[in-house]
C-alpha cells in the first residue's frame, strides 16, 4: 500500500517582499519561515524550497545506498550525505533549479573502492527522489571513508 505524505505552506504578499511558510504536516515536526531573499542571497534562518529539497535528496539517498550495500552483501556502518541544489532566478526560461550535487562518505567494510563508485551511483538512480527529480541534472562525488 502506498503512504501518501503530507506538506503545506501559505504565502502573504508579492514574491519580492511576501513571506510565508511551509509545513511538514504529516509528522508535525517543524514550520519553517520562507521568503524570496532565502532564495537568491544568503538565508539568515529563513529556508527556501531548494534546502527542503536538498534535506529530502540527501536523506533519500542515504537510504538508498545503505540498501544498495546491504544488498551487496556489505552493510554501511554510517553514511554521510549532503546535497547542493542550485537555484538560477535568472535561468533561460525563468527561474530554475539547475543542478543537485550529492557528497556521500560512507563507512564500509569489505568493498572495494572500484565496487563503492559503482554501487553509490546505482544508488543515485534508483533513489525515489532522484526519479523524481529527473529533470534536474544530478552528479555525486562518492568517498570511502
Amino acid at each position: 500500500m502506498a503512504l501518501v505524505s503530507r506538506a503545506s505552506a501559505s504565502w502573504s504578499g508579492n514574491l519580492f517582499q511576501g513571506s510565508g511558510s511551509a509545513s511538514l504536516d504529516s509528522s508535525k515536526l517543524a514550520t519553517f519561515d520562507i521568503n524570496w531573499k532565502a532564495r537568491t542571497e544568503e538565508n539568515g534562518g529563513t529556508t527556501n524550497p531548494e534546502e527542503l529539497i536538498g534535506a529530502a535528496h540527501a536523506a533519500c539517498y542515504s537510504m538508498a545506498f545503505s540498501n544498495v550495500l546491504d544488498s551487496n552483501g556489505t552493510p554501511p556502518t554510517q553514511i554521510n550525505t549532503g546535497a547542493k541544489v542550485t537555484f538560477d532566478p535568472g535561468a533561460e526560461g525563468g527561474a530554475a533549479i539547475t543542478g543537485i550535487h550529492l557528497t556521500v562518505s560512507a563507512t564500509v567494510e569489505n568493498l572495494s573502492e572500484e565496487d563503492f563508485q559503482k554501487l553509490a551511483l546505482a544508488a543515485k538512480e534508483g533513489c525515489p527522489v532522484s526519479k523524481a527529480l529527473a529533470g534536474t541534472e544530478i552528479t555525486l562525488t562518492a568517498s570511502l571513508a
